[in-house]
């Protein structure tokens, strides 16, 4: 198993004691208390959360507990040293607001306040929020619903999920930081999420974009920038797990087996060197190549492909499937995540969920809404269950992630798992649950293979979708739902209607009967955009939280009011009002990197 290296080293968790001062008794008294409580943090976020390389997230306590400025000074400095991406101060007393308060701008900060009548936590979180506040710091804020005694060292269940939402949004801020999105080629059709805005990428993400022409991949492979050992393997791998699926076109236009070797072939060595261009590939400078071994740091990146390349090359189809998948080739490994038609906004929200979950992200088009009443029309059965009240035909053009199959399992249940979770059985089912069809040559003259394969059911989901709004900036979109099973013959029905050769997911989102919500046409109807991108689990609050630490106000979701987590300020924009007052505070407060 394999994860990917990017420059530099995993953003850790800091963890803050803060105390009250006061010598000749009082802080005396709570040392003890106050640096457990940091320690108690510390182990359980370190239990419960991982890196997408699989490794546990490391914490860093702060030398001693922080009653002034200059022992807040000097954890500051201790946290720049040892690589601090994520701030977490903890108390079970008062302490002075702002002389303790963490002052680092760029810093995700949460303050979790002991919720204990002996001394008052309390207090001091409310205060030490309003001093954030004022000074445009925002930062979560932790309160337990019920009481505990003073030397109570369990975390609660309503602040352990609090502090989960709150490190996964912290840390998937931090990774993206000083990572790289790789433009290769440029606008794919004039689809608006392929036209590339630096500044959004900057100003929200900390995000530089770099900016390859398709013509590099023409020079790799005529000048034979890769690894010819590794490119012989990975030809063998791929015709012996990739089937090759059925011809849709005209048979007068079908192609021979030996054209289409070639095409096996070029879109090999193109997912090759995708990959080669994002993250680099240390064999290349040993092979006389040491500019192109370097790569681009790229955290995330998009393929133009139509119609500039694919007019005339082989589709990225392959390279997109399998670069976003958790293995090929070379095992069982991280995703390296790839935006079908170069649509940055679709792979921003793919970024998202991977660093929210650690798992693959499907990129579909969200195609087609289906109605029951459509259903029983062309295929004469009655859908039933989750689908009952319609479905949205997630479709693209033969990239989504082989992990999509849903044959993984988790308690005996379909799935879609970290890397370090899969195993080789079961990255086998999902290969075999995939054939790759002949591309259609109407749309991709050059040729290629769609990925073709239908997602098993029961799957809970999260679409999601990021848009871009003159005079407004960037807002997301969430829809938490299920992947879901319709009979065979309905399926087949319905597929044969489009293009048959791409990867199938039948979504159908969680309905609350009003407003996006209200059913499912209303959904879909209310998207912003052609794509979407969809990830494992139900993770929209978890998403609304990252939303907030970039500034992006949320335009729709389904997600229950009691999940929703946001900096204490949020509420002061009109705690009645929380969507507007979403709005409000990421105008208030602009992009985290502006």
């Amino acid at each position: 198993m394999s994860s990917i290296n990017w420059i530099g080293e995993f953003p850790k968790i800091g963890i803050r004691p803060t105390i009250d001062g006061r010598r000749k008794g009082v802080r005396e008294s709570l040392d003890r208390q106050v640096m457990t409580m940091a320690k108690t943090a510390a182990k359980f976020l370190s239990d419960n959360l991982r890196y997408p390389n699989g490794k546990k997230v490391q914490c860093v306590i702060s030398d001693t507990c922080i009653g002034g400025v200059t022992e807040a000074a000097a954890c500051a400095d201790k946290f720049r040293r040892e690589g601090v991406g994520v701030s977490l101060t903890v108390t079970p007393c008062w302490c002075y607001g702002s002389e303790t308060m963490d002052m680092d701008p760029l810093m995700p900060k949460a303050v979790w306040g002991f919720n204990g009548t002996e001394r008052p936590g309390a207090v001091y979180l409310a205060a030490v929020l309003a001093g954030h506040n004022q000074k445009g710091l925002p930062a979560f804020g932790i309160y337990g619903r019920d009481v505990q005694d003073a030397g109570d060292t369990a975390i609660p269940a309503d602040v352990q999920e609090k502090l989960l939402r709150f490190a996964k949004a912290g840390l998937a801020t931090a990774t993206m930081r000083g990572k790289s999105y790789l433009s290769v080629g440029g606008v794919s059709m004039g689809i608006a999420g392929s036209i590339v805005d630096q500044p959004f990428f900057e100003s929200y993400l900390g995000i530089r974009v770099e900016c390859v022409d398709m013509t590099e991949l023409v020079r790799r492979m005529e000048e034979k920038i890769y690894d010819e050992a590794e490119f012989k393997r990975a030809y063998a791998w791929t015709k012996a797990n990739c089937k090759e699926g059925k011809d849709c076109n005209p048979e007068k236009n079908r192609r021979s087996a030996e054209a289409k070797d070639l095409e096996w072939q070029t879109v090999v060595k193109m997912t090759m060197i995708v990959r080669d261009l994002m993250v680099g590939n240390e064999r290349l400078a040993k092979l006389g190549f040491g500019e192109e071994a370097l790569g681009h740091n790229a955290i995330l990146g998009g393929f133009q492909g139509q119609r500039h390349w694919t007019d005339h090359y082989p589709n990225g189809d392959f390279l997109e499937a399998i670069l976003n998948s958790s293995f090929d080739w070379n095992g069982i490994r991280q995703p390296l995540l790839v935006a079908t038609e170069n649509d940055s906004l679709n792979g921003a929200c793919m970024l998202f969920g991977h660093l929210l979950t650690n798992t693959a992200q499907i990129f579909a088009d969200v195609r087609t809404f289906w109605s029951a009443d459509a259903v029983k029309r062309v295929t004469g059965q009655k859908l039933t269950g989750q689908a009952a009240g319609g479905l949205i035909h997630l479709i693209n053009s033969g990239a989504a992630t082989l992990d999509g199959t849903g044959e993984q399992m988790i308690d005996g249940k379909p799935a879609m798992k970290p890397f370090w979770e899969i195993t080789r059985e079961e990255a086998d089912k999902c290969l075999a649950a995939t054939t790759w069809p002949s591309a259609v040559y109407e749309y991709f003259r050059g040729g290629g293979f769609s990925s073709c394969y239908l997602s098993r059911g029961g799957m809970p989901m999260t679409m999601s979708r990021i848009s871009l709004v003159k005079g407004l900036g960037p807002v997301l979109q969430i829809a938490e739902g299920w992947s879901v099973e319709v009979p065979a013959k309905v399926h087949q029905t319905l597929n044969e209607r489009t293009n048959q050769t791409w990867p199938t997911t039948w979504f159908a989102p969680r309905l609350t009967g009003s407003g996006p919500f209200r059913d499912v046409y209303s959904v879909m109807n209310n998207w912003s955009a052609n794509h979407g991108s969809i990830s494992y689990g139900h993770v929209g609050a978890d998403l609304i939280a990252l939303a907030s630490l970039v500034r992006m106000p949320v335009a729709m979701h389904n997600v229950a009011e009691e999940q929703v987590f946001r900096p204490s300020a949020w509420g002061l924009f009109g705690a009645q009002d929380p969507q507007g007052a979403d709005y409000r505070a990421c105008a208030n407060f602009g992009p985290l990197y502006a």
